[in-house]
Formats: structure tokens, C-alpha cells, sequence
């Protein structure tokens, strides 16, 4: 299942042609998850989003309403075996995005916020930044899976520094995009891991790449108390999507 969540009564037609489309792709089914904040709410949702699906020739993308709080988002995207949650982001969530971030840290997939001013996410290019961390290997499973059921050119991006973890992560996703004959290519980048995300970025706009994945923050250490994270900031200044990876060991696949 592909999850959508939303956070108020409207929907980006672009995010739902997106899922749609990246469901038919990985063979998943989609849908769209919202809290309400009382019992009365839940059947309004529930028929706004039905027919609004309706409408728009979506009728076959699931509606889940629940009672809760948005902190319970990771519990429930277990419930419904989620596999891929999209976060729209639009004005007014966008005001909440640090506190949306800290929702998602329990997260056990990978998750994108999409902007209302994305175009209609193709996956023809993925940027995979590489930095030296031991959780970055986890990258591999779902850019594999881009590669397999989306077709994606895959750039690898192995983070510039003196030690040799980072160009080591990169030849063990290379040994796995080898297993399925996946078309990559892999470019240095002239930063070092601590500014290899935001090189990213601004190399998929170079090359009009679709997506970058990043991994979001381990731990949060006092400055990301009290500034944000890292990726709260590439979040809001990015003009690509970017698919964030929990540091997880135990992280769902896309795909068998």
C-alpha cells in the first residue's frame, strides 16, 4: 500500500496522479489517509475525499479516516502495511513541517513531502547521495526498486572525504544494482558528507533528475533542537523532491 496522508480537505491532483502512477508501477495498491480530530469529522472526510476521488477519476484509490492524532502516523501506516508514504505539503502544512518531521521519525518506510508546486513525480533520473555512514547501504533497496519496476537512471554520489566508508557504501550498491542490470553511473562529489545532500540537490537540478534520497538525521543534536534538522532545511529550499529514509535496520521494502 502507498499512502498519501493529508492534513486537511484538499488534495494536489499532481500528488494523486503521482501515486497513482508509482502504484501501478511496484503492483501496490494506494490510498489516502487523514485524522480527524472528533468522531463526527471522520464520516464528513470520508465522503469528501470519496467523491472529490470520484470526480477527479480516482475511484479506485483507497479513503482511511481516522480518529487520532498525527502522532500515531507510524502506527497506523503498520496497520495498513504501507510500503511508501507521500506527505503533502502545502501552505498551510508547510507551517508545521518540523513538527510533521518529528511524526516521522518512528517511520519504518520511506516518506517524500510533496509540494503543491511539484509537477507529477516520473522517476525517469534519482540522485543517491552518498555519505560515510553505515546506514546509507539502506538507500539501495528502493533506488533497486526505481531502477526495476520505474525504469530510473540511477547517479550514485559518493560523498568527498578522506576516509574510504563512503566510496565502500557505494561499491555495495553497486553490487546490488549489477544483480538486476540497473543503469547507473557514479560521479565524486566535491563535498564531504556533511554537504553531500545539498550538492545533490543541486545536482539533480543540473541534470533534471525527479528524486533524491537522503537519510534523514540519526539522532537530533543541539543545534537541530534548536535550529531544525538537515532535512527541514533541504526540505524547504528544494526545488526536487526528496525521498527521506529513516537510519533503520529494520526497514520495510518496496518490493520482494
Amino acid at each position: 500500500m502507498i499512502i498519501i496522508f493529508v492534513q486537511d480537505t484538499t488534495v494536489s491532483v499532481a500528488l494523486l496522479q503521482s501515486v497513482v502512477a508509482l502504484s501501478k508501477q511496484l503492483k501496490k495498491q494506494c490510498g489516502i489517509l487523514c485524522m480527524a480530530n472528533n468522531a463526527d469529522m471522520v464520516s464528513v472526510y470520508e465522503n469528501h475525499y470519496s467523491e472529490f476521488l470520484k470526480q477527479n477519476g480516482f475511484a479506485d484509490v483507497s479513503v482511511f479516516v481516522k480518529q487520532a492524532h498525527p502522532g500515531q502516523l507510524a502506527e497506523f501506516c503498520e496497520q495498513l502495511e504501507a510500503s511508501f508514504l507521500f506527505f503533502q505539503l502545502n501552505k498551510e502544512s508547510f507551517r508545521h513541517l518540523r513538527q510533521s518531521l518529528t511524526f516521522c521519525r518512528d517511520l519504518r518506510i520511506p516518506y517524500l513531502f510533496f509540494k503543491n508546486s511539484f509537477s507529477v513525480l516520473n522517476l525517469d533520473k534519482v540522485v543517491v547521495p552518498v555519505g560515510f555512514l553505515e546506514e546509507e547501504i539502506e538507500k539501495a533497496q528502493f533506488v533497486s526498486a526505481f531502477g526495476r519496476f520505474c525504469g530510473s537512471e540511477i547517479m550514485l554520489l559518493p560523498a568527498n572525504d578522506y576516509g574510504s566508508k563512503a566510496a565502500s557504501t557505494t561499491d555495495k550498491m553497486k553490487t546490488i544494482l549489477d544483480k538486476f542490470q540497473l543503469t547507473y553511473t557514479v560521479e565524486k562529489a566535491q563535498s564531504d558528507s556533511f554537504k553531500v545532500d545539498r550538492e545533490a540537490i543541486e545536482k539533480a537540478v543540473k541534470i533534471e533528475a525527479d528524486l533524491v534520497i537522503i537519510s534523514a538525521s540519526r539522532e537530533y543534536g543541539l543545534d537541530d533542537i534548536l535550529f531544525g534538522p538537515k532535512e527541514l532545511h533541504l526540505i524547504k529550499k528544494s526545488p526536487v523532491p526528496i525521498l527521506l529514509v529513516n537510519p533503520r535496520s529494520d526497514l520495510y521494502a518496496l518490493c520482494d
